[in-house]
Order: structure tokens, then sequence, then C-alpha cells
């Protein structure tokens, strides 16, 4: 069987872990080692805050909803168990749009749930 030398492949494995760490700060883009240690680290962050992502965001948008019930003295779980018993169907990314870009939209809302509580 002939000897197979590897330094093509080599070559070209360096040269894209080198290619994903454009930018980075000193011998992290230069030197193979530290890059492929940075862009190895930078992957499973990466990884790791697409998760948390979603998370934050989550947190994000409950925040937003809190605060516009509240102006309407609503608390976040009262809101949102409201929205239930009125069969209102809207999402916590949707509510935190409304009550940004359309505080008399999102009172309407806050209006039918204070009514389904009453009732």
């Amino acid at each position: 069987m002939p000897r197979v030398k590897s330094s093509v492949a080599s070559r070209n494995r360096r040269k894209k872990t080198l290619k994903l760490a454009k930018g980075y700060y000193g011998s992290k883009h230069r030197l193979y080692r530290t890059a492929n240690e940075q862009v190895m680290r930078s992957l499973r962050f990466a990884y790791r805050d697409r998760r948390q992502l979603k998370r934050e965001m989550r947190k994000l948008w409950i925040t937003r909803i809190n605060a516009a019930a509240r102006m309407h003295d609503l608390s976040y779980s009262q809101f949102m168990h409201g929205l239930k018993v009125a069969n209102i169907d809207v999402n916590r990314k949707m509510l935190s749009e409304i009550a940004i870009h359309d505080p008399k939209g999102f009172e309407s809302i806050a209006a039918q749930v204070k009514t389904a509580l009453s009732e």
C-alpha cells in the first residue's frame, strides 16, 4: 500500500481554523495553537448562548408585560390568568411589542382581562 502524506489536509485544516479566528486579538489570530483554542472556546460559547438568548428574551418580554400590566392595576400573573380566562391567545413576544408600540391596544386588552377576571 502506498504511503499517504497528510500535509495538504493538515494545511487546509489549519487554514480553516485560522480563517475562523480572523479578527481575534494578538496571537489568537496568528498562531495555530492559540487560535484553535480560542475558536473551540468561541464555538462552545456560541452554542450555549444560542440557547441562553431564548431565555433572556422571554425574561425581557415578561418584564415589559409586567410593567405595562401594572400601569392598568394588574400584576403579571393576574394579567396572564385573565388572558386565559378571556380566551385571548397572544404570545408574550407580541404582548410586549403591543405594550411598547401600541399602548391603546394594550389598554383594550387589559380592559378585556379585567372584565374576564371580574366575572
